[in-house]
């Protein structure tokens, strides 16, 4: 993909598809366009897979710019028909299968999800005369591992070097996304983004699995010897950053989202002790437990492209932190029964919320 800077007029599109829009981060993208930009029809297409939740996206039910479609992207008859009854003329791309856990335990179904429901995305919207923007979501996890503290900030034009097969399945969807761009011409865009935190994630993550777990006065299940650190952004940051990349990014081109706030995973724990008043009891609710097959030490990426479209982080670590423990004490219960995401290494891909049917047969009129 091209590195050029970007094109001087914005974008501006008419009917969005965001696919897994029931999820934690499409969740707050479709509640962040669907308020900000009422001329605009978001349709969100899911298919309620055990980590996407209707409820997230209940203020949006009543919005006359808004549709639910329950299904899967890896249906291509029914992302066609989506496509072209809907008009679609940009897709947001969330939709995947992303607990690198569940990718050591269960990788087949990575494969069908990233790599082959991507395709099947990409070919549907080759087809369909519609489509003017092509937003592929990758992670920064595609780079592979920072191997110190001294490595430098991975720029887009890094080689992709993932290490495990969550990683590897979204490299393989780039590669796919890439291919579509050079041979069809197709208006793709690639973000590669840090780990996100906020409400309505699902808790098999480790913000809100430990948040859930010292709700329920649990010891926290620390991987290795907690050392690894990752980079937090919240939520609706991340939101504001694939509003700039719709609007303001160039086609062929890949966008890092990073934030600054890179951090041990001891010290998240430590954090989340404190906020629940709980620091004195640190020997008593902190364990550690044997690591993944392999977990990459730091991931630290460059963000330069991105901030030079306009965008900058707008949430501290703290206030941040704050909020999404007071929101996870206020709807965890609307997960159901979560005790298999909170176990040491998670594997939750053969669950499912029935609790969600009612709900979605109340939005699409079907029964599913």
């Amino acid at each position: 993909m091209t590195t050029a800077a970007a094109a001087s007029e914005d974008y501006v599109p008419q009917n969005i598809m965001i696919t897994g829009g029931a999820g934690f981060i499409a969740s707050h993208v479709a509640i962040l366009l669907c308020k900000k930009y009422p001329q605009y029809k978001i349709v969100v297409y899911d298919n309620l897979d055990y980590c996407a939740c209707l409820a997230n996206l209940q203020e949006l039910f009543d919005a006359p710019n808004f549709k639910f479609v329950k299904g899967d992207i890896t249906s291509p008859d029914l992302v066609s028909y989506v496509l072209k009854e809907e008009k679609i003329d940009t897709i947001l791309h969330f939709a995947a299968q992303t607990h690198v856990d569940n990718s050591f335990g269960n990788s087949f179904a990575f494969t069908q999800t990233n790599i082959f429901g991507t395709h099947v995305l990409l070919e549907s919207a080759k087809c369909c005369e519609y489509i003017k923007r092509f937003v592929h979501v990758s992670t920064d996890e595609v780079y592979g591992e920072g191997e110190d503290f001294d490595t430098d900030p991975m720029s887009e034009e890094h080689v992709l070097e993932p290490t495990n097969p969550y990683a590897a399945t979204k490299a393989g969807a780039e590669f796919l996304v890439k291919s579509y761009f050079r041979s069809f011409k197709m208006p793709c865009l690639i973000t590669r983004g840090n780990n996100v935190y906020g409400p309505h994630q699902f808790p098999e993550k480790l913000i809100p699995k430990f948040t859930n777990m010292l709700l329920r006065d649990i010891p926290l299940t620390i991987h290795g010897d907690g050392t690894n650190t990752r980079n937090f952004l919240y939520v609706t940051d991340v939101a504001n950053a694939f509003d700039t990349i719709m609007h303001k990014g160039e086609p062929g081109h890949v966008y890092n989202i990073g934030g600054k706030n890179e951090i041990a995973n001891i010290d998240v724990a430590r954090a989340l002790l404190k906020l629940f008043g709980k620091e004195d009891r640190e020997q008593e609710l902190i364990t550690f437990v044997p690591d993944r097959k392999f977990n990459d030490l730091r991931y630290t990426i460059n963000s330069n492209k991105l901030h030079e479209l306009g965008w900058k982080e707008l949430m501290n670590w703290e206030e941040g932190l704050k909020t999404t423990v007071d929101w996870y004490k206020q709807y965890s219960h609307r997960y159901g029964n979560i005790d298999a995401a909170l176990v040491a290494h998670p594997r939750m891909l053969n669950t499912k919320q029935d609790v969600e049917a009612p709900i979605a047969e109340k939005l699409t009129g079907k029964a599913v």
